[in-house]
């Protein structure tokens, strides 16, 4: 593990952010070593350099530590926009952990967005937050097949697992649903799988099912990563020159099937009383804390 200089981690106060809610951001880690091919993290603009490569912020929690108690405003506190909360080194490092116990001391809120079942672990902290502030996990799931997600998401647990995650959240009582997102043309954009995750959030006792566009977005360094893995993987497919042909160079890589496969997604939550719409799953997640608030007192 290496670790990083930092003088600074929790982000300014942000109000009514239309990104579920959050009023923070926070990020303890620098890089991602999940290695899911599509990963937009991956791009220059980022200026991450070996983003495969975990890195540690020095004195995370103590700045944390200091960082919260000085917030004149509580909020909710996101973390897993640019990587993952619960990669390998979490579980003994415990940062994020540590990092919630400080949330939960100074009253604040967590919005956590990951891939790995280690989430689970920190159920206990998550309930206490809970009882003072909203708290919602958003688990990622791309594809329902545990063997495609060997191959686009190779070093993080797979789809089954990830689902086995949000039952065990949700049984606690935290707040839980999908991030379904990217979908990868000519790869997962299919009725099936969209039909598939759906179903399987409900059974699972997800409240939300969100899908950003039914696309991937793709630009500077992360389009050639792309582009070589899937040569890698995918060899017999020829699907970086149907990339190119369909889409050119452009930004956002809309499924050739969006418009039809949002339809079948729209109505497949509808039917079952999965949640889609962003500003329905701020208000349910928020609301529910606010009930509970009630029942509390």
């Amino acid at each position: 593990m290496y670790y990083i200089p930092a003088k600074t981690i929790i982000s300014n106060y942000t109000k009514d952010n239309p990104w579920f809610g959050v009023n923070y951001n926070m990020n303890i880690y620098k890089g991602c070593c999940h290695g899911c091919i599509y990963c937009d993290s991956r791009s220059e603009c980022y200026c991450i350099n070996d983003f495969n490569k975990v890195r540690a912020k020095e004195n995370a929690i103590e700045i944390i530590h200091k960082e919260l108690k000085g917030k004149r405003r509580t909020g909710v506190i996101g973390t897993g926009a640019m990587s993952d909360p619960y990669n390998p080194f979490e579980k003994d490092l415990m940062l994020t952990r540590k990092a919630l116990d400080e949330i939960n001391t100074f009253n604040f809120g967590a919005a956590i967005a990951t891939k790995s079942n280690l989430i689970t672990r920190d159920i206990d902290i998550l309930k206490k937050i809970k009882k003072h502030s909203p708290v919602i996990a958003k688990m990622t799931i791309t594809t329902f097949e545990d063997d495609l997600c060997k191959k686009i998401e190779p070093n993080v647990c797979v789809s089954s697992e990830r689902f086995e995650a949000i039952n065990k959240l949700s049984s606690n009582g935290v707040f839980t649903g999908i991030l379904l997102m990217p979908i990868l043309p000519f790869i997962n954009d299919n009725e099936e799988n969209i039909i598939d995750i759906v179903k399987k959030a409900y059974e699972c006792g997800a409240k939300f099912v969100f899908a950003y566009k039914m696309g991937v977005t793709l630009r500077q360094n992360q389009r050639d990563y792309y582009y070589e893995q899937l040569q890698k993987l995918f060899p017999y497919r020829k699907l970086v020159p149907k990339y190119k042909n369909t889409f050119g160079n452009r930004y956002e890589y809309a499924s050739t099937n969006s418009k039809k496969l949002t339809f079948i997604f729209k109505n497949e939550c509808e039917k079952l009383g999965v949640l889609y719409k962003m500003n329905d799953i701020i208000l349910s997640y928020q609301n529910q804390y606010k009930r509970e608030q009630i029942s509390w007192f």
